[in-house]
């Protein structure tokens, strides 16, 4: 069957928010994403309220429910903090409603529970030494997977959703049991009880309701029976308001909220509490306080004043059912975890860079209490090394400042004022300061000209401008961009000097080279012409002679 909790790993934004608040720490981290460990987990519904992309699913069982009604008689157990998270309803507008679903009909869970608070008495009357209430699935499962010295504590009763599906069933016998309730870990609970059929939250009959276009009914004025006081049950202390306590050698406890359980069933366990009846929950403010019913936001008073108006001052009245029918047994396998040696800590401890106490600084950000405990997880195979807030901090910092102060760049960074808030070593020898501290926090205009910074603040883009920088004698090329998210100038200068003085010395190369070939080929053309002057002359007088010397031949004829 699948199961009651899971996890959707594909956006998990790597918060760590699960782990740091799972009571127990059921989440592993596999390549960057949080899973539940479902060996582990009681279904507490901590991460389902605490992730912030919403990435842990509860098992959804409207179909299961709807396949049902097309061929069975299907009762409603309904959970008493039902009265707060339909503040404006009563058990008619909730029956009326459902039975609109195709339920056959509709009963409250609180008939069950008045059946466990009368065994609770009974126990305690026999002389039990400790008792723990067995109302709260996650508790009764905490106990049984992770404290199995404290199960001869656990009052061996069913819950009052199975005493009340026993009672249903024992009246109905062909009926099915659907519990309808705040609560993820009863979903579990149903799943290994023959009592219960099937478990919807209240925020899977929202949806039915919503796919049905059927709004829940509403009073303006609620019927209050008498014969209902077990409805005090999901308020914090409402098991001992309804029990009789009539035994003096005990005194009772209210213990709600897993941090404060577990607490208690580290006392319990070290032999340090003896003597008294604990109701144990593990939500703070008990069931009102659900998982599910957070997603209404009342506050813890406000549910409890809704659910301390509904309820009568005498018991329900049930048949059919005594204390001997509802005896359980809760003998879920202990978890069994190899538990890391105390060599392997250390060497994991060291490779978190974690080797002297000085270095652990037990902040919290992995969502382990200690560094110690992270290690542990990493031997278990349920962290990464690289779940270390401070260590990444450090280790970004220190790449931060690598290339930041190793870059031949210069690098300087303005706020939206043109006040400097970072600059490099580079920028500093290109304006000609010894120390970067002289500059923090000291307007740009100090060293440079502003005008760009403004006109990128106007939304100009400047990138690979060239620039001389007459004050300092430097050739640069500039870049600067504004950073919308984080409202900064990220100004980047390339110091060109070199590079242009080297441009400027063959560009004046060439010029003279151009200058001398002119001139040589003026001083050319000029011999070219004078020769041919004189080519010229005498050619001249070479043609007279020969004439004359042809005509004194032709006389001598």
């Amino acid at each position: 069957m699948e199961k009651c909790l899971t996890s959707k790993t594909d956006n998990c934004k790597n918060c760590y928010k699960c782990i740091r608040s799972c009571p127990i720490k059921a989440i592993s981290f596999e390549n960057n994403r949080a899973s539940i460990i479902q060996e582990d987990c009681v279904l507490c519904g901590t991460c389902y309220n605490v992730c912030p992309s919403k990435l842990k699913v509860i098992r959804n069982d409207l179909l299961t429910v709807k396949r049902m009604l097309e061929r069975d008689k299907v009762i409603v157990s309904l959970a008493p903090s039902f009265v707060s998270y339909y503040e404006d309803s009563d058990i008619d507008c909730l029956s009326q409603t459902l039975k609109k679903l195709g339920f056959y009909d509709v009963e409250e869970t609180a008939i069950g529970a008045t059946i466990v608070k009368n065994a609770y008495d009974q126990l305690l009357n026999e002389g039990r030494d400790v008792l723990i209430s067995s109302c709260c699935h996650s508790i009764n499962t905490l106990i049984m997977k992770h404290y199995p010295e404290c199960r001869p504590y656990l009052a061996d009763v069913l819950s009052p959703m199975c005493a009340h599906g026993l009672n249903i069933k024992k009246r109905h016998e062909d009926a099915k049991v659907v519990f309808i309730g705040p609560c993820i870990a009863k979903k579990d609970e149903g799943d290994h009880s023959q009592y219960i059929d099937a478990v919807l939250t209240f925020e899977e009959l929202d949806q039915w309701l919503k796919e049905e276009n059927l709004t829940m009914l509403t009073t303006q004025k609620k019927t209050r029976q008498q014969k209902s006081k077990a409805r005090l049950f999901p308020t914090s202390g409402g098991i001992i308001r309804t029990m009789a306590c009539t035994s003096t050698r005990h005194d009772y406890l209210v213990v709600d909220g897993m941090e404060e359980a577990i607490a208690a069933l580290e006392d319990l366990k070290a032999g340090k509490i003896h003597n008294c009846f604990i109701e144990m929950s593990a939500c703070k403010g008990s069931c009102v306080n659900g998982p599910v019913a957070k997603t209404r936001r009342n506050s813890q008073a406000r549910n409890s004043l809704l659910v301390n108006s509904y309820a009568g001052s005498e018991d329900f009245e049930y048949a059919l059912t005594n204390t001997a029918d509802i005896t359980a047994a809760y003998d879920r396998p202990a978890i069994q975890h190899r538990q890391p040696s105390e060599e392997e800590i250390t060497a994991m401890l060291k490779k978190m860079g974690k080797e002297n106490e000085t270095d652990r600084l037990n902040c919290g950000c992995c969502g382990y209490d200690t560094c110690r405990d992270k290690a542990i997880a990493i031997l278990k195979g349920y962290a990464n090394i690289d779940m270390c807030l401070p260590l990444l901090m450090e280790k970004s910092q220190s790449l931060a400042n690598n290339i930041v102060n190793n870059t031949p760049n210069g690098l300087i960074v303005l706020d939206e004022d043109l006040n400097i808030g970072l600059i490099n070593n580079t920028m500093c020898r290109l304006v000609g300061i010894p120390s970067a501290d002289l500059l923090i926090n000291q307007h740009v205009a100090s060293i440079l000209d502003p005008a760009d910074f403004y006109d990128v603040l106007d939304g100009k883009q400047i990138f690979a401008k060239r620039e001389y920088l007459k004050e300092y004698e430097r050739y640069v090329v500039k870049t600067i961009s504004y950073d919308q998210r984080f409202k900064v100038l990220v100004c980047v200068y390339r110091d060109i000097t070199g590079e242009e003085k080297n441009r400027q010395y063959h560009q004046d190369l060439v010029k003279n080279t151009i200058s001398i070939t002119d001139s040589l080929l003026e001083k050319n053309m000029r011999s070219v012409h004078e020769i041919a002057s004189l080519l010229g002359e005498t050619t001249a007088e070479t043609k007279v002679a020969l004439e004359k010397l042809k005509s004194l031949v032709k006389s001598d004829e």
